[in-house]
């Protein structure tokens, strides 16, 4: 009996330290080759750059959404739409169209469900406007905003970022200009996000 609870001691010992070991550079993050400044008035600036379609992205997104409802005084969290090709960008659009008619909170949800549980096709300006229009959204503002020259100025920079960035695939996330994190689960993007996150907080006290 007492070399069974030796073992599962051990046992939680090693989970222990498997949880809370240090990120691995190169592992499970990468620093970019140009360290890009922030813009979010001195605050540790994290990027989450995804797209709906993206079933990764889906699977982050519970993970992702509960951290960012517990965010650190000094941390900022934004998602960045991704746009790797043509057929990425209506989506893009609706993002930042909704985020200008303060409706973006409440239908972020609903989009990735719509594309990765219930099939819509979301492909189109006409079918989103359509889909969006039927939770409330005012259809001819929605219009307006989506094909307004505003819009494409976003869409612009939202390509300008990920190649600034070299982001690859989504989900990614930027730490503080610098700190990569890519190509991990769930539960692994959020504590090497954290450990950067406070990585991130040091290096910039060492700096005063």
């Amino acid at each position: 009996m007492k070399y069974i609870k030796y073992a599962f001691v051990m046992l939680a010992l090693l989970c222990a330290n498997q949880t809370f070991a240090e990120p691995e550079l190169g592992k499970d993050y990468k620093i970019l080759s140009t360290i890009q400044p922030t813009h979010k008035d001195g605050k540790i600036e994290v990027l989450e750059f995804f797209f709906y379609g993206c079933s990764h992205c889906f699977k982050m997104h519970p993970a992702i959404s509960t951290w960012a409802k517990k965010l650190p005084k000094d941390v900022e969290f934004v998602y960045v739409p991704t746009i790797f090709n043509n057929a990425w960008e209506p989506m893009a659009r609706t993002y930042y169209t909704l985020e200008l008619l303060g409706q973006q909170k409440r239908l972020h949800d609903d989009l990735y469900n719509a594309w990765n549980i219930n099939n819509i096709d979301l492909s189109d300006e006409a079918k989103i406007t359509e889909f969006v229009g039927q939770r409330g959204v005012d259809r001819k503002k929605f219009g307006e905003i989506y094909n307004s020259f505003a819009m494409q100025s976003m869409v612009t920079r939202s390509k300008q970022l990920s190649q600034t960035y070299t982001i690859r695939g989504t989900p990614s996330l930027i730490i503080d200009g610098k700190y990569l994190i890519s190509g991990l689960g769930p539960d692994e993007s959020i504590r090497v996000l954290n450990a950067l996150i406070d990585k991130a907080r040091k290096e910039r006290a060492g700096k005063h």
